[in-house]
């Protein structure tokens, strides 16, 4: 079950269930649009991957008992800062791949 972290790894930010501001990858590190695209420049500093948005978990039962109520968001913060020297080097070895064939 996607975990639906709290906050953006690096700058921290609230990141409510239902934000549309939210970014995952598929090892589901989680950061806000601001630091996935801008910051980051779509690669995970995690594993290298790209980001996709998060999906939103409905917040109401509207089939089976499966919504927010019954599959909370974990409360588990990683603030993890990223390095961004490391990072620009990552990017490098990334540069002219995308991010499906990564």
């Amino acid at each position: 079950m996607l975990a639906l972290r709290p906050t953006c790894e690096h700058c921290d930010i609230a990141l409510p269930p239902a934000s549309s501001q939210a970014r995952i990858c598929s090892f589901e590190c989680t950061f806000c649009a601001e630091c996935a695209d801008g910051v980051l420049g779509n690669v995970c500093p995690n594993c290298g991957g790209g980001f996709t948005p998060r999906p939103v978990r409905p917040a109401s039962d509207r089939k089976n008992g499966n919504y927010l109520g019954r599959y909370p968001a974990t409360a588990e913060r990683k603030h993890r800062p990223v390095d961004l020297d490391a990072h620009a080097a990552l990017r490098a070895t990334l540069s002219g791949i995308a991010p499906e064939d990564r």
